[in-house]
């Protein structure tokens, strides 16, 4: 989620929070405190972070790498950055969330 070290933020701590919110039409959808950041989950699996500042990141597949061309990566894990349009976009998000 961050960086040994990182201290969590508030703005992690809403990241997460609205995330979450956002995403309420899939069903069992959780965050938890992970690491300075938080995980995301649905069930049990977790498909996504938000780190210590509050940046969201999908884990990413062979079924959606084509939505990531240009997205930042974080750090060795397979998760990569969301852009602030599909963040933006309720409908949009919720399709990459399942597709994570």
């Amino acid at each position: 989620m961050g960086t040994k070290g990182d201290k969590l933020t508030k703005n992690a701590h809403l990241s997460a929070e609205t995330l979450v919110d956002k995403l309420s039409a899939i069903a069992g959808i959780r965050s938890k405190k992970m690491f300075g950041g938080y995980g995301i989950f649905r069930e049990e699996k977790m498909f996504g972070i938000v780190d210590s500042e509050g940046t969201v990141y999908f884990k990413v597949g062979d079924q959606n790498q084509a939505y990531y061309q240009e997205a930042q990566k974080h750090g060795k894990m397979p998760y990569f950055k969301v852009p602030e349009a599909v963040l933006n976009n309720p409908e949009e998000l919720v399709v990459w969330a399942e597709e994570s």
